[in-house]
């Protein structure tokens, strides 16, 4: 059986939860996020208690049980408190600023790299050296903040580069001189 399927999920006053046509929305302070759950899994909403059950023991459910209650918990949690990924900007000369909705970024190219927020993301920019991604959608902040470090990737000889806040970058030792 399932550790992480089984739990119920508690619902935080504040945050209405409904399950329809395999459908279930989630709206709570910081806005609403909807999201299809597999036809297999059915989901019970018992007050303030969501739980997620599998029609049986077949690989396929087992597999969608815990991946459905942690996206539904996934969305209760964005809703209340959001989500935010924080990346570091490492270079000589590279730093990122804030001009109106727009992240402009100077990272080492011959011109300046422009990224824009979208409708449920926003950039903060709090040092010339660090970008805040916010959002209520857990897996749309990890891609943004995904697609902002692909810009420029940390390089493993210098550390030049995006990272994520916290992340440890493997460094190679340089080429060996001629004694």
């Amino acid at each position: 059986m399932s550790r992480i399927g089984r739990k119920p999920i508690n619902i935080p006053a504040g945050v209405e939860a409904k399950f329809e046509n395999g459908v279930i929305t989630v709206k709570g302070p910081k806005g609403t996020l909807t999201q299809k759950i597999h036809p297999n899994m059915a989901v019970e909403i018992n007050g303030a208690v969501i739980e997620v059950k599998r029609p049986d023991d077949e690989k396929l459910n087992r597999s969608l049980h815990g991946l459905s209650r942690t996206i539904i918990h996934n969305m209760i949690v964005g809703v209340t408190e959001g989500y935010k990924k924080e990346l570091e900007v490492n270079g000589v000369g590279y730093r990122v600023q804030k001009q109106g909705k727009k992240l402009v970024m100077n990272i080492g190219y011959s011109h300046q790299v422009i990224v824009e927020d979208t409708e449920d993301i926003t950039i903060e920019v709090p040092n010339p050296n660090s970008i805040i991604i916010h959002g209520i959608d857990k897996q749309k902040v990890g891609q943004f903040a995904a697609e902002v470090r692909e810009k420029r990737p940390p390089e493993p000889y210098k550390g030049k580069g995006i990272k994520y806040a916290g992340e440890y970058i493997r460094r190679k030792e340089g080429k060996a001189g001629k004694a």
